[in-house]
């Protein structure tokens, strides 16, 4: 055991910093003033003394007449002007003498503040030191000054600059004077000292903020301070830039207080005397009434303290009596002692205090820290008349009294404590303390015979020489073999509730809540101090009836008779302590009463910035249109023979100009004669850019990915980069290379080269009023295009083109070329230097890296239209949003009730109920059978069968029902099949009932078919005309199975869907009712009447299913006419039933919706690069957006978001009208090299009837690796890959060549369910955080296999010398210069010469070999410079494991 018996031997060097470094607090109404003020948050400054210039001092007779002989000190400190009040501690300066009436003072101060008010002043007092004649020294004051520190501005902005400050006679005591109170300008009052002036400096210092939780706000601290958990500085400031020591977490458990002489006896005593104090006072009521004094609850206080401030807010936990080896609460938190002779006692006795769990605490290795216990007790005393009737009904008091205070300095002793039982010694008595509060002395005890307690002889007791200790165990966190309940974590909860309160006023916190305490056999879930703790520790009103958690406050706060004036501190300041209760939860579940209610208050939500930058929509802006190529590069670019874009007579296209603006008019295209349109993408060349990390000729293959409109998808096929030797290339620029298709062999495709995609839109594509909407997305979207580089599988760069240039606005063919910038986006971290020891982390900044030149061209060729086959897409049908029931005219004409017959009736009558429904509107999406792209020049929209069967259902429709039926299973056999064998498979096995087969045939002849095309996100509105058939009032219930769709109850909500389809049906207010367990609305119809009931559907979700990742591979002779359809993602096709059904529970009528899925248009695609398994969490920012309809600009619109998967959350707030709106995305993590894709819909409308945009998102999830490494150094790290079932030939790639390579570097087989070790060689040249890729793909399939993602922490090396080069600008010729390097080894090596510069430095020799001790002269070779500025640039000198030997830096000037 360790054991300490004097805490002064303990802990001197905590006692000499604590006993220097004491404060006194400003004063209550002006922190009160500053938190009413918004300026809770402290802040940090900084304040440099230069000079002090005193050509004439005032004379005194107390000093030498030479002033030259004495010594100077200024004084500094803290002042309140308005309530006059020093506070803080007074700085010191060193001891100088005057030289030509000149003090140099040059001393930097820093201290941190909230009270950024402008009373808030600084007061500087020059004072003189000399010898009195016994030795004793003498300090005169010799002239003040006051500084003023911030302005009287609302924002309380810091008075930053330098100042010239006149020093005035007299004493900073004046300052005290009733005629100076409120005074702002002293100078008014005050006599200036004439040629006495102080020279300083005020400035924000927010490098101080990290250190704040070791240095006491308001005090005044030079850099060379000795300030513990702070670490040294070479120069003398540690504060100038603070640097933190590590922090470690510490455990301390089997906590234990013995008091002397016993816990009983010493709880006894004190009472006794409380209860002597409370008659001393005659504030109980009348003599003779029987008062009670109760120990409410044992707290101890626990933290750690350097000698100036706590780190942290101590720790607040609840102490236990332990009870002869046994461990519980029982009665002993709420015991009870009262004057009069005890009884035997009927629990067992006391021995000590215990704790039952255990605290974390975080320790750095500093001598001067402590870990500081403090004993306190929780009392409860009576208020006003008590009787013997209800002991209980009396009001009652608390307050708080420190007994015990001790404290445990770690790591000053050598002592080996670790493992090992600490015993430490208690304190007591007025001496000065951490907590700054009165303690509890038995001296007073001692001396009082007459409270001395008897033997049975009658003989006093000599009064025990044990001293009270506590005794603990404090553990590492890495020796601690069993976790216990972490009471840092509640203790951390808890302060955030105490931390939203506001302070009291010193008159509130001298009063206190009566109450007296509960039994109860059960207690509440939070401890009795805890409700008692909401107002500067008020406690409850009790009652006999009801249980302390169901009592209410009372609003009057009554004085405690027995508090004194350092008690009534002592509770002010305890707000700043938190309970951490460890005991058992024994509330119920689910049993939470008022009190609890009102005492967990909830957390009022504040603005918050997440620290990443949310991702920016493109919206309207698109990479800029860019031509930097020179004219022999486009003229043998476009000579390469790409084919031509020609209209249907054989004509070439008009060209357009897509720098000019391009006029739209609506009506042009309205009465166009080629309705029809081929949309035509020629992909022609990709401009390389070198960039940093990739090589010159990077990338060599690529492919394109893309979704125009709503087709689906497209992932092109793999293309070649083809350079031309005809063409002179300059470094400068970047040259056009030509995009040729390759072979699935490898070979280059002998065809014309670029790639050539076709998308044809008629009326035989468009649905009815479709076309309007696609000329609207052709005016105003933008197409995303990704470009991946087909060999490693990693994205290059997007861009976006334009579409309204493929308007023809009445021209035959219409064709525009542009050269558009690939873009990609880097995340880049602060420069962290290698020594640092902050863990800080630091946000990450976006950049944005051109990675190419797309060169694409774009057309439209215009196409007639068979008039004997064309539609009306661009007019929609009148009323077809209303569904009315067939009226059924034919009826059972008798026979057999076979299957077969009743086949044959519900055909009968299925079809002239699509006929009366659909009419000429046949469904688009099945006329098409290929409504994807046209690979070739061919259009394969349509094929000539499908235009004989869109001929011959036309015709179709002109006849009976039988042959109606056969026209319908033409366009949709799927559905009539489903009902066809709707019938047979309501029952199995062959045989039926009549009366079931008669069911079934009522049932399809009161059934309504309506077909519905549906979009993701869009709303579908339609009317159902019910009709009452019965000639008595009928309660109809709408029930449906399918929560897609449902019935519109809300009024306003059906008005804004019957303005949108320009429906004349009557609109009927609380037209439906719900009632609990129904089914569905209820709607009440008068006999024979039809109503029109209004439904909606509208479906969020579709398939998510994702083509493989990787380049398409198509038929040889395809060539360039090819590309790869890939899953239309759209909803799913289904059969809906809404069944209207009587009061009696019997359908009245029956509507059957036919769901037809349709694409649905891509806005935008997002791609997001997260670590496996882990939750991304993501902002993506909405453009701005107004509503057009509503005239007040202030008017928040509303918008909403939805995503396509339930499992990832979406959602959207605006937090500051006028802010960006930003959507928040939170997706589940999956394995790598996993991508998952979803939909998010933006709804500018409040009844959300269809998206304004659909974003595609795709986020690949990668396997993290970390990497920390150091700038010009090579770190390897070993990667993992595990083989999958079949046989694959692998190769990584990375996605900076230059600084990251994998071995091994070439092809390799990975065997099924193998483990292949690769090291991973990183050698970065650029600091901070960084993220790169790495892909592991398959060279035969182009299939991913696994994909790393590298989060580098890259730091800058350690700086061995500094050079300065000019170079001259526009000298044509640069510099050269030499540096001598100089072996230190014994034995011949060879270095490495490596520059993170190299465009600008080249070396003469990147390798030298030298002998050992010997020097070597290193040439350098400066590039020149057409403009003025200087670089600094680093040399490393690397040995051959690339491990570098030397870093030198060289400031280059180019002047």
């Amino acid at each position: 055991m360790v054991k300490s018996e004097d805490m002064s031997m303990m802990a001197d060097d905590w006692r000499e910093v604590f006993e220097k470094n004491r404060v006194l607090p400003p004063p209550s109404q002006t922190v009160r003033l500053a938190v009413d003020s918004h300026l809770a948050q402290s802040h940090g400054f900084q304040l440099s003394l230069r000079r002090l210039t005193a050509a004439h001092l005032p004379q005194s007779l107390e000093i030498p007449e030479v002033e030259e002989d004495l010594n100077y000190q200024l004084h500094v400190t803290l002042f309140d002007q308005n309530r006059q009040h020093f506070f803080g501690k007074t700085w010191k300066s060193r001891p100088q003498r005057m030289k030509n009436n000149k003090i140099s003072l040059n001393e930097v101060l820093y201290f941190h503040t909230s009270l950024r008010l402008p009373s808030t002043v600084v007061v500087l007092e020059l004072v003189s030191l000399s010898l009195r004649p016994d030795g004793s020294q003498l300090a005169l004051g010799r002239g003040f000054t006051v500084l003023g520190l911030f302005t009287n501005k609302s924002e309380a902005q810091a008075a930053d600059g330098d100042r010239r400050l006149n020093l005035h006679h007299g004493s900073p005591r004046i300052l005290l004077h009733p005629l100076l109170k409120d005074t702002v300008d002293y100078s008014i009052l005050l006599k200036t000292i004439d040629g006495a002036h102080l020279d300083c400096e005020v400035k924000r210092h927010p490098a101080l903020f990290s250190m704040m939780h070791l240095l006491p706000e308001n005090v005044l601290a030079s850099g060379d301070e000795n300030i513990p958990g702070l670490a040294a500085s070479p120069s003398g400031d540690a504060l100038l830039r603070p640097q933190l020591l590590k922090m470690l977490p510490f455990t301390v458990n089997r906590l234990t207080i013995s008091l002397q002489p016993s816990l009983e006896k010493f709880e006894s005593q004190l009472l006794q005397l409380i209860t002597a104090d409370c008659h001393n006072t005659k504030q109980l009521g009348p003599e003779g009434t029987l008062k009670t004094v109760v120990i409410q609850e044992r707290r101890l206080h626990v933290g750690v303290h350097n000698g100036w401030c706590f780190l942290d807010k101590p720790q607040v936990v609840v102490l236990e009596p332990l009870a002869s080896g046994s461990r519980g609460r029982a009665d002993s938190t709420f015991k009870q002692i009262t004057l009069v002779k005890d009884s035997s006692a009927a629990s067992p006795p006391s021995d000590m205090l215990s704790l039952r769990s255990s605290l974390e605490l975080k320790l750095t290795n500093h001598q001067a820290l402590a870990v500081v216990f403090q004993l306190e007790y929780v009392f409860s005393a009576p208020i006003g008349r008590e009787t013997m009737l209800s002991a209980t009904s009396s009001s009652r008091a608390a307050f708080l009294q420190c007994l015990r205070w001790g404290i445990f300095c770690p790591f000053q002793s050598p002592t080996d404590w670790k493992g090992e039982e600490i015993q430490l010694v208690l304190q007591g008595g007025a001496k000065p303390n951490p907590f700054g509060v009165m303690v509890y002395s038995t001296e007073m005890s001692a001396k009082t015979q007459g409270l001395v307690p008897l033997s049975a002889s009658g003989t006093a007791q000599p009064v025990s020489e044990a001293r009270d200790t506590i005794t603990f165990r404090l553990l590492s966190s890495l020796e601690r073999k069993v976790s216990s309940p972490k009471a840092s974590l509640r203790t951390k909860q808890e302060q955030a509730s105490h931390e939203r309160r506001s302070p009291l006023s010193p008159s509130q916190g001298q009063k206190r809540i009566p109450s007296s305490p509960p039994a109860s056999p059960q207690g509440p879930g939070l401890s009795l101090s805890q409700l008692a703790a909401s107002s500067r520790y008020p406690t409850i009103s009790p009652s006999s009836s009801a249980l302390p958690w169901q009592q209410s406050f009372p609003s009057a706060l009554h004085p405690s008779p027995l508090a004194s004036a350092h008690q009534l501190s002592h509770v002010a300041c305890s707000a700043v302590s938190n309970i951490a209760h460890l005991e058992m939860d024994l509330q119920r579940e689910g049993d939470v009463s008022p009190s609890s209610q009102k005492e967990g208050e909830q957390l009022q939500e504040l603005p918050f910035t997440p620290i990443h930058a949310p991702v920016i929509t493109v919206g309207m802006h698109v990479p800029r249109p860019s031509s930097v190529n020179a004219r022999s590069s486009l003229g043998s670019l476009y000579s390469a023979g790409f084919p031509d874009i020609v209209s249907c007579n054989g004509e070439v296209a008009e060209v357009l100009d897509p720098t000019e603006p391009m006029p739209f008019d609506p009506q042009r295209e309205e009465t166009d004669t080629l309705q029809g349109n081929l949309l035509v993408f020629q992909f022609l060349a990709f401009s390389r850019i070198p960039g940093a990390g990739v090589g010159t000729d990077w990338p060599d293959n690529i492919h394109f990915t893309f979704q125009f409109y709503r087709f689906p998808p497209v992932t092109s096929q793999q293309l070649k980069l083809l350079t031309s030797d005809k063409v002179p290339h300059k470094s400068n620029s970047p040259l056009p290379c030509v995009l040729t298709s390759v072979n699935k062999d490898g070979t280059v495709n002998s065809g014309s080269p670029g790639l050539q995609l076709q998308f044809r839109v008629d009326d035989g594509f468009l649905k009815p009023g479709e076309k309007c909407w696609f000329l609207r997305y052709l005016a105003l979207h933008t197409m995303h295009i990704d470009i991946w580089d087909s060999d490693s599988l990693l994205l290059i760069g997007s861009t976006a083109i334009e579409l309204k240039y493929m308007l023809r606005q009445g021209k035959s063919a219409v064709q525009a070329i542009h050269e558009v910038e690939v873009l990609t986006t880097d995340y880049v971290g602060e420069d962290t230097p290698l020594m640092s020891q902050t863990a800080a982390f630091s946000p990450m900044s976006i950049h944005t890296i051109i990675r190419g030149r797309l060169h694409i061209r774009t057309g439209n060729i215009g196409c007639p239209v068979d008039p004997s086959r064309r539609r009306a897409a661009d007019v929609t049908p009148s009323h077809s949003h209303i569904i009315r029931p067939c009226k059924i005219t034919s009826g059972f004409r008798g026979g057999s009730l076979s299957s077969s017959n009743i086949l044959k009736l519900n055909e009968r009558n299925t079809a002239q109920t699509q006929r009366h429904e659909v009419g000429d509107c046949v469904p688009w999406y099945r006329r098409q059978s290929r409504p994807d792209i046209t690979p070739g020049e061919h259009n394969l929209n349509e094929s000539d069968g499908d235009h004989h069967k869109i001929d011959g259902m036309a015709a179709m429709h002109q006849r009976e029902g039988k042959e109606g039926i056969k026209a319908l299973k033409v366009t949709d056999q799927t559905e009539d099949a489903h009902l066809a064998r709707e019938p047979l498979q309501s029952k199995p096995g062959e045989e039926r009932s009549k009366a079931e087969i008669i069911a079934n045939m009522l049932s399809h002849a009161i059934t309504t078919q309506h077909l519905l095309y549906a979009s993701l996100g869009s709303a579908e509105y339609m009317e159902f005309v019910l009709k009452n058939p019965f000639n008595v009032p009928q309660t109809v219930t709408i029930h449906c199975d399918d929560p897609e769709l449902s019935v519109i109850t809300n009024t306003e909500e059906c008005d804004y869907f019957k303005a949108l389809t320009k429906s004349a049906t009557p609109l009927e207010e609380n037209m439906f009712r719900r009632e609990k367990d129904a089914p569905g609305p209820r709607v009440y119809l008068r006999p024979k009447e039809s109503v029109h009931i209004p439904l909606k559907y509208q479906s969020f979700l579709c398939d998510q299913t994702m083509a493989p990742q990787g380049p398409s591979f198509f038929p040889t002779g395809k060539g360039s006419q090819m590309a790869k359809k890939n899953l239309s993602n759209i909803v799913a096709a289904k059969t809906i039933k809404v069944t209207f059904k009587a009061e009696d529970g019997k359908p009245m009528a029956i509507c059957q919706v036919n769901v037809e899925p349709t694409p649905h248009v891509v806005d935008q695609t997002f791609r997001l690069y997260h670590p496996e398994l882990c939750f991304l969490k993501k902002a993506i920012r909405l453009p701005p957006w107004h509503d057009p309809t509503v005239s007040d600009p202030d008017t928040r619109p509303y918008i909403s978001v939805r995503c396509s998967d339930p499992n990832i959350i979406c959602q959207t707030r605006m937090l500051v009208p006028g802010e960006p709106q930003d959507v928040y995305l939170k997706v589940p993590g999956s394995p790598s090299p996993h991508i998952k894709m979803f939909f998010v819909m933006v709804f500018t409308d409040k009844w959300m009837a269809a998206p304004s945009q659909i974003w595609q998102m795709y986020v690949h999830f990668l396997e993290r690796v970390d990497v920390s490494c150091v700038t010009g150094q090579r770190t390897r790290q070993s990667l993992v890959l595990r083989g999958k079932q079949t046989v694959h030939k692998v190769k990584c790639f990375s996605s900076q060549p230059k600084e990251t390579q994998v071995d091994p570097e070439g092809v390799f087989v990975l065997p099924p369910s193998a483990v292949q070790e690769l090291q991973l060689k990183v050698q970065p040249w650029r600091p901070g955080g960084r993220f790169l890729y790495v892909n592991a793909v398959d060279v035969e399939s182009k299939r991913l296999i696994t994909a790393w993602l590298l989060c580098l922490s890259v730091h800058q090396p350690v700086l061995s010398k500094a050079f300065e080069v000019c170079v001259p600008v526009s000298g044509g010729r640069g510099s050269s210069r030499k540096i001598t390097y100089t072996n230190p080894y014994k034995s011949s090596r060879t270095f490495l010469l490596r520059s993170d510069h190299p465009d600008l430095l080249q070396f003469k020799e990147d390798t030298f070999q030298i002998s050992g001790g010997e020097s070597y002269t290193i040439g350098l070779r400066f590039a020149p410079s057409q403009s003025p500025g200087s670089v600094e640039i680093l040399v490393y000198v690397n040995n051959l494991e690339e491990k570098t030997e030397e870093t030198f830096c060289v400031k280059v000037s180019y002047s």
